[in-house]
């Protein structure tokens, strides 16, 4: 059987594969670090969050995603750690009884031309309403994928974004957690967004 990310609900995903939320030390390891944000980086993510307070209301998907996740990412900077960001591509692995299967708005992965290893996923959607599907669903299908496929043992790690509110999740064999929404236009949360998104360069070196 298949069907594609988009299509999942994660109470299916729970009752299909077995998995189920729970806290997760992996979660509070990640939101709550101690890195530190360079004097650099601080001076273009105020520049960011001034364009983003300012326009985000007006922006559609790909707006949200090109003018400032993009420009976010890139302030990040992942291309120290080994791995490679990669936007728009395939994903697919069998899963059980089921072959589960979509694109993936981006991923940081090993590889250059190809995505191997998959290990952060992040997945935005401008819409705060209406909505027909299921965002939290749709990224757990694509992380279950990636567990299969890495066969390490290790967790992956996933963020969806709905406007301004961004949530972190985490999957560990069965097990899995998602965060309180962290708003963007909120300097504390905005904050704790930026290091979590810095410490998944520590998680994987």
């Amino acid at each position: 059987m298949k069907r594609s990310f988009e299509n999942w609900l994660w109470e299916d995903l729970e009752r299909e594969f077995g998995i189920e939320q729970q806290s997760l030390a992996l979660m509070d390891s990640w939101l709550y670090n101690q890195v530190i944000i360079t004097d650099k980086e601080a001076e273009q993510l105020t520049h960011l969050s001034e364009i983003f307070n300012r326009y985000y209301e007006d922006w559609n998907e790909d707006e949200l995603k090109m003018q400032f996740i993009a420009p976010l990412l890139l302030v990040i900077d992942y291309y120290d750690t080994g791995y490679t960001p990669f936007s728009q591509r395939n994903l697919a692995a069998e899963v059980g009884n089921w072959e589960l299967y979509g694109r993936v708005d981006w991923m940081l992965a090993k590889g250059r031309q190809i995505p191997r290893k998959p290990y952060l996923f992040i997945h935005e959607y401008k819409p705060e309403k209406g909505r027909n599907n299921d965002p939290k669903g749709q990224l757990l299908a694509a992380m279950l994928v990636a567990q299969v496929q890495n066969k390490d043992g290790k967790a992956i790690y996933g963020v969806y974004v709905i406007g301004k509110d961004w949530r972190f999740v985490v999957l560990k064999d069965t097990a899995y957690q998602v965060s309180r929404p962290y708003q963007v236009n909120e300097d504390a949360d905005f904050e704790v967004i930026v290091k979590a998104l810095k410490q998944i360069k520590n998680i994987l070196l």
